[in-house]
């Protein structure tokens, strides 16, 4: 029997696939609230990284606080400009001299933020259509480290604070943040008009599923109104076909709906972003630890992007969660829906939560004591190997939203 504290219930409503009405939505990566997500962690991988090389441990840092100032731009056909850049101002705390060593943090940020916003924004050009600033205080270097010798040592919780993971995600869970990630993969490889700012709404009401797009198409990759329209409809097709591939349910997708084309008011931008006209962003407004945004399930307001990996239990509870949620259920049959919810105590060892309350519903003829065992013993082994999320999320092997 583990000495930890878990506990396995049945949860307090039906599963989620079975609920008359769903709700769930995706910010995709372009939308200013994940660009910040995204800078944010991108700079917070960065610093782990070279406090790992310089010194052999990651030191107290925190760069969740990221904010967006919307600029503004003149989008037209074939190519408009920005007009007023978009001002992006990271926040935080690092620790810039350990052990006679002078750590150049803000250098560190500037130069992982460039690299993720060419790579995930291209036409945002760095330092003309956007303005990056960095402000991180000086953090403390004794935050312990999961990294160093004594290799069986575990950290302490920074905060009490919790995480919440779910799984298995619905169909219209699947088809929203599948369909975001392959509008801005395999989609946009070919079509170059459609931005990365994609933000997705799902809707199932019943047997009836309603996807709403907002789509930022490029100005420099459409000529004209037709070209336009025939993009749109594009983007509506291919949604379509992502979602036939999970749900045999009936399916509507509706593209860019506040568009009027008689006013020839359209969602046209320069850079494929609403951050370059009014649109601000800010870390953790955005997607949850999965991903997604589902006012159906418990979620933690913790944002996760940017938070220490090492201690901090607003990230690493998230993540551990919803790792736990997916092993439970591709593990033990008979669960049909699975909520896990791990509470942390400030200076409590983060494989020791204060509690780990997982809630389930089971199958037609199974119990919750009939998995309850396995549960636990799943709950208790990936505790146990709580640093190696830490390790995960450092290497950029999890995503953060």
């Amino acid at each position: 029997m583990s000495e930890r504290n878990i506990r396995v219930e049945p949860i307090d409503r039906q599963a989620v696939e079975d609920q008359e009405v769903e709700i769930v939505e995706r910010k995709g990566i372009g939308h200013p609230d994940s660009i910040c997500d995204g800078v944010a962690e991108s700079v917070a991988s960065a610093l782990a990284s070279e406090y790992l090389e310089r010194v052999g441990e990651v030191l107290h840092f925190n760069t969740d606080e990221t904010q967006l100032v919307a600029g503004e731009a003149a989008p037209a056909f074939g190519g408009g400009e920005v007009v007023d850049p978009i001002y992006l101002l990271i926040v935080g705390r690092a620790t810039k001299h350990y052990e006679g060593q002078t750590i150049p943090t803000e250098t560190i940020a500037l130069r992982a933020a460039r690299d993720y916003l060419e790579e995930t924004i291209p036409q945002l050009e760095y330092g003309e259509d956007i303005v990056v600033d960095v402000k991180l205080g000086e953090g403390s270097g004794d935050l312990q480290d999961v990294f160093g010798e004594d290799e069986v040592s575990v950290p302490m919780a920074n905060d009490t604070s919790f995480g919440v993971g779910h799984a298995p995600l619905t169909e219209t869970e699947r088809i929203v943040h599948e369909a975001e990630r392959r509008l801005n993969g395999e989609y946009a490889d070919e079509h170059p008009e459609l931005g990365p700012d994609v933000k997705l709404m799902g809707k199932r009401e019943g047997d009836t599923i309603d996807v709403t797009v907002a789509a930022a198409m490029v100005d420099e990759y459409v000529a004209d109104l037709d070209e336009y329209v025939d993009a749109v409809e594009s983007v509506r097709e291919f949604v379509e076909s992502v979602a036939s591939e999970h749900t045999d349910r009936e399916v509507a997708v509706h593209v860019n709906t506040a568009d009027d084309y008689e006013e020839g008011s359209i969602y046209l931008t320069v850079t494929g972003t609403s951050a370059e006209q009014g649109d601000d962003g800010s870390v953790g407004r955005g997607n949850r630890a999965n991903g997604l945004i589902t006012p159906n399930r418990s979620m933690s307001m913790e944002a996760t992007s940017g938070k220490n990996p090492v201690n901090h239990i607003g990230k690493i509870y998230n993540l551990l969660s919803t790792e736990i949620a997916e092993a439970v259920v591709s593990e033990v049959d008979g669960i049909r829906d699975l909520r896990v919810r791990l509470l942390s105590q400030i200076g409590r060892p983060i494989d020791q939560p204060h509690v780990a309350d997982v809630h389930v519903v089971t199958a037609d003829g199974v119990s919750v004591a009939d998995v309850e065992g396995d549960v636990e013993a799943i709950v208790d082994r990936e505790l146990a190997d709580v640093t190696e999320v830490t390790r995960r999320v450092i290497d950029g092997e999890l995503s953060t939203f």
